[in-house]
C-alpha cells in the first residue's frame, strides 16, 4: 500500500453496516486513516422450520430434482447442515453428482468443492441473477430447462425476477429457503447511525449486501427519519460492494457514488481511499468538510 493509499480515507467518518465481519471491516477502514463507525444491520437466524429444506432433501433422495442452483456459500453450508439431519452428508454429495449443479460465483463454488461436489455451470462475475440466467442460456443445449425439475437454495429474500427468468425457461421451479436476515436484536446502533447521517457526522457509507440498503430504510420509516435520511444521503458518499447491491441501492432511489471492480470488502474500502475525497467535496459544492 503506497503513502496516499494509506491516508486516502483521513478525517473522514466511514460508516459501514456491516455485522458478520465488522471488525475486519473496522479494520480496513483504519487501514486507510478514516475514523471507523461499524453499526450492526442484520442478523443471521436459521428459519424457524426448516420444512422446504427437508423436502428438498427428501425429493432429491428420490431423484426428484434434474437440476440445483446454489445461490450462496452460506447457504449451502446450512443447507447441508439442515440434510444431515435425515440422512448422512455423503448421500447428499452422491445425489448431487448425479445431476446439474450451478454455483452463483465462487462462494458456493468452494461450499461445493468441500463437498467434493462438481460446479456443472459456474456463473461469473459480477454474479447477479442476470448472469446467472445468461450462463444458463449460454449452456442451454447442454443444460436445457425446459420441463426439468430445478431447485433454488434462496438466501434470505427471495429474488422474484430469477424465479420468473427460469420458468419463463420452462423450468418447474422449487423455492429452498435455508435461512433469512432479522433486524439486530438491538437496534439502538442502527437508529444512532441514522441520527448521526441526519445530523451530518457521516462522510462515507459502505454498503456490503442488498439486506442493508432495506434495514436501514425500515429502521429510519419506524422512526419518522425516512425522508431527513434521504435529503443528509445527498451528501454522504456512498460505496456499494457490487452489482446487486447498487441494483437495490437505485431501486431504492439511493444510486451510489462508486463500486469496485470486483465485489469485495478489500476492493470496496480501497476505492473509497481512492475516491472518497474528490466525491464528497463534489457532493458538498467543494468542500469535504
Amino acid at each position: 500500500m503506497n503513502e496516499r493509499a494509506k491516508s486516502g480515507l483521513a478525517g473522514l467518518r466511514v460508516l459501514s453496516l456491516e455485522s458478520r465481519r465488522a471488525a475486519e471491516m473496522a479494520k480496513l477502514i483504519e487501514s486507510y486513516g478514516g475514523r471507523a463507525i461499524v453499526v450492526p444491520s442484520m442478523r443471521e437466524i436459521p428459519l424457524e422450520s426448516n420444512s422446504e429444506a427437508l423436502e428438498f432433501a427428501r425429493r432429491l433422495g428420490a431423484g426428484g430434482f434434474d437440476v440445483v442452483i446454489f445461490l450462496t456459500g452460506v447457504g449451502t453450508r446450512a443447507l447441508a447442515r439442515v440434510v444431515q439431519t435425515i440422512y448422512a452428508i455423503e448421500q447428499f454429495a452422491n445425489e448431487l453428482r448425479k445431476i446439474t449443479v450451478v454455483a452463483r460465483g465462487p462462494k458456493p463454488a468452494a461450499a461445493l468443492k468441500e463437498l467434493n461436489v462438481p460446479v456443472t455451470i459456474a456463473v461469473p462475475e459480477p454474479n447477479t441473477w442476470r448472469d446467472l440466467l445468461r450462463a444458463l442460456d449460454e449452456k442451454a443445449e447442454a443444460v436445457p430447462l425446459q420441463g426439468r425439475r430445478v431447485a433454488v437454495q434462496e438466501y434470505g429474500e427471495s429474488n422474484a425476477d430469477l424465479l420468473a427468468g427460469l420458468k419463463e425457461r420452462g423450468a418447474q421451479v422449487t423455492r429452498v429457503p435455508v435461512y433469512q436476515w432479522a433486524l439486530p436484536e438491538d437496534t439502538g446502533p442502527l437508529r444512532a447511525a441514522i441520527e448521526a447521517i441526519v445530523r451530518g457526522e457521516i462522510d462515507v457509507i459502505l454498503f456490503t449486501t442488498q439486506i442493508q440498503v432495506g434495514h436501514l430504510l425500515q429502521i429510519a420509516r419506524e422512526m419518522g427519519r425516512e425522508l431527513p435520511l434521504r435529503t443528509s444521503l445527498a451528501r454522504v458518499v456512498m460505496g456499494s460492494i457490487g452489482p446487486v447491491t447498487s441494483e437495490e441501492l437505485r431501486e431504492q432511489g439511493l444510486p451510489p457514488d462508486f463500486e469496485p471492480e470486483h465485489p469485495k470488502m478489500g476492493f470496496l474500502v480501497n476505492e473509497a481511499a481512492g475516491r472518497a475525497g474528490e466525491l464528497l467535496a463534489r457532493k458538498r459544492g467543494g468542500s469535504a468538510a
